[in-house]
């Protein structure tokens, strides 16, 4: 409602508004009075933000006639007694420019345009200095092959050992499990998919035949089929793990298919 009294620069009523909104912002307690305040932030700030565009400052004002009037007087203008006729008003100057006026303000200015243009590389500068020599040494590092371990971060070597020994304690855990079985029910063949396969995972069943690969990899364990063709794994001895894992026609690589839905 007093929009033009608060943008007078006079006035201080948006000062005084914000203080007394500051008073009031104490006592709230409700959204809907919050929601108030910010709709008064608002207004106040766009409130100044109008009375700030509507300040002037002297300083960077620009009086094209007091400039012509100092480029005249740089320029050597020679004035001269103007006729009566022509000199009616008193803002009327009149005289003559000497004949190299233009030639030494041009002189004055040359000095301002003659710069040549700034070129900027789109791909970057190319510089024909060699590069920084901690830069040189770490290129020197990755083109020697015997230094490629050391350069290895130790972090990696960590990780790789943490998973390798996750493994190993993975496949004695599954290791002992067929053997404790075998041994409580040794008449009772154990069904190959039986062991390895979780109901609720299909990336856990993927797993644990991984798991079990080692264990008949090392000869701890053999598979066989039983009368319906289908593949049973009992422990093996350990006379008959040595042997079997020393000799060369006992090595047998299988694949095993299996799909999601044979999963199921």
């Amino acid at each position: 409602e007093n929009r033009e009294d608060m943008l007078s620069s006079k006035s201080n009523r948006l000062t005084e508004a914000l203080e007394e909104a500051n008073k009031l912002f104490s006592g709230v307690s409700c959204a809907r009075e919050a929601a108030l305040d910010a709709q008064f932030l608002v207004l106040a700030s766009n409130l100044g933000k109008e009375k700030a565009n509507e300040l002037h400052s002297e300083m960077t004002a620009f009086d094209s006639l007091t400039f012509a009037e100092d480029l005249l007087t740089f320029m050597g203008i020679n004035r001269i007694q103007v006729e009566e006729n022509d000199s009616d008003s008193e803002s009327t100057s009149g005289g003559y420019l000497p004949s190299n006026a233009w030639h030494k303000l041009g002189e004055e200015t040359e000095k301002y345009f003659r710069r040549a243009p700034s070129f900027h590389y789109m791909l970057g500068s190319f510089k024909s200095d060699p590069p920084v020599p901690r830069q040189r040494i770490e290129r020197q590092k990755k083109a020697r092959g015997g230094e490629e371990k050391r350069a290895m971060p130790a972090q990696l070597k960590k990780m790789e050992e943490s998973h390798q020994e996750a493994t190993e304690k993975e496949v004695e855990r599954i290791l002992g499990l067929l053997q404790t079985h075998f041994k409580n029910d040794p008449d009772t063949p154990i069904s190959f998919f039986d062991l390895v396969i979780d109901p609720n995972s299909f990336a856990r069943t993927v797993e644990n035949i991984f798991h079990v690969s080692f264990i008949i990899r090392d000869g701890f364990a053999r598979l066989k089929l039983d009368d319906d063709k289908l593949p049973i794994i009992e422990p093996s001895k350990e006379d008959e793990g040595k042997e079997d894992h020393h000799s060369a026609g006992a090595r047998n690589q299988v694949v095993i298919s299996l799909s999601h839905q044979e999963w199921k």
